[in-house]
């Protein structure tokens, strides 16, 4: 069984790599992207903290000078799946 596996990458030019996360859930995934299109929108900066291991936190300058990407990848077995779970998604 093959489950899809979400993907969002935010890569600033002088910065680097700033977030690449990978999500099983589909819903906590619209969550994460409806947030992050929030802060563009509002002005506001990007800071999420899952309540365990997962800290960000992006000044709106930098988060609107990133490019974001997002992609889903299918080709993942449910054991891969138990294997590589999202820091997000075990708070």
């Amino acid at each position: 069984m093959n489950l899809p596996q979400h993907n969002i990458k935010i890569q600033h030019e002088k910065f680097g790599v700033l977030v690449n996360e990978t999500f099983m859930n589909a819903t906590q995934f619209k969550i994460f992207l409806s947030m992050i299109q929030g802060c563009i929108e509002l002005r506001n900066d990007l800071t999420f903290f899952n309540g365990s291991d997962f800290l960000v936190h992006i000044p709106h300058k930098n988060l609107v000078e990133s490019i974001i990407t997002t992609s889903v990848d299918v080709s993942l077995t449910l054991a891969e799946h138990l294997i590589q779970k999202s820091k997000l998604e075990t708070a």
